[in-house]
């Protein structure tokens, strides 16, 4: 082979980003974080506490009141069950070769992968929601005309179980959000507060509702009812708690590489499914 025919090799110094989904189920707004407390192992456990109603009376003049009542409480377990790791290496001879970032953007990569799992996790809790509009036998079909409505609809499940009107989400996948475009009343993320805006994944408002867009809400059902599990709710129906347990950077003793390895523990819980409200929607 001459020289003349040598066609050398040329590692770019920049790096080809990873089309990653927006995280959208684990933020505050959407998912309650307030009782993490100290996770540090899998089986790890938080403890949840809440009051019962307190009773209402009538009130005599110049009479007594009954005896005070003894308030019930209740308390709920929220198990860290959920234990994902990573561990990556990157040869000493790319690292030269490629780009002194690979490092910082394989990191990167790892956290995201780690996010998008518990994200997921979290959706699928969806299963826990009391009020729900169709199902995995019998799903909508919405189209452009009647895809509001149908928020209308989880709307009016949410006030009936007395849910705050303030705060309230829901979570579409794209080509609803695609129906919802083609009403007028569905009002686009540019329109609204610079707060609200902040919100990962938020596209609009509609039905008293932030709305946001996922490609991880959840589906159910066969081939043929195949349908997305759009969750409506507000974030005192749930909880999340998580801990980024371990991250270790090591040279693996048979390798010339730089590896690390990181250990992602959490757990969530409905403890409010009526504060809930699901539609299995299917596209047509």
């Amino acid at each position: 082979m001459t020289l003349n025919n040598f066609i050398p090799t040329i590692w770019s110094a920049r790096l080809l980003e990873n089309l990653n989904k927006t995280m959208v189920y684990g933020q505050p707004h959407i998912i309650n974080r307030d009782y993490e407390g100290e996770i540090s192992a899998l089986g790890d456990t938080v403890k949840i506490n809440s009051i019962g109603r307190v009773a209402v009376g009538d009130y005599a003049k110049n009479s007594n009141m009954t005896d005070p009542e003894t308030l019930t409480d209740e308390t709920r377990t929220l198990v860290i069950n959920q234990s994902k790791f990573f561990n990556f290496q990157i040869d000493d001879v790319d690292k030269i070769q490629q780009n002194p970032k690979l490092m910082n953007a394989a990191m990167q990569e790892a956290a995201y992968a780690l996010r998008n799992v518990a994200d997921q996790f979290i959706a699928s809790h969806y299963t826990d929601a009391i009020n729900t509009i169709g199902d995995d036998t019998a799903p909508i079909v919405p189209t452009k005309n009647d895809a509001y409505e149908y928020l209308v609809d989880l709307s009016v499940l949410l006030d009936e179980s007395n849910v705050p009107e303030e705060g309230r989400f829901v979570v579409v996948p794209p080509w609803y959000e695609g129906l919802m475009l083609k009403d007028d009343r569905f009002v686009k993320a540019g329109n609204l507060s610079s707060e609200q805006r902040l919100l990962n994944g938020i596209v609009g408002q509609a039905a008293g509702f932030n709305v946001l867009k996922s490609n991880n809400v959840p589906t159910g059902g066969e081939e043929g009812t195949l349908n997305h599990k759009i969750i409506a709710g507000h974030n005192i129906a749930w909880s999340f708690a998580d801990q980024a347990a371990q991250v270790e950077a090591y040279r693996p003793e048979s390798r010339f590489a730089d590896a690390v390895k990181g250990l992602h523990l959490y757990g969530a819980k409905v403890t409010r499914g009526e504060a809930l409200a699901v539609l299995s929607a299917k596209r047509s």
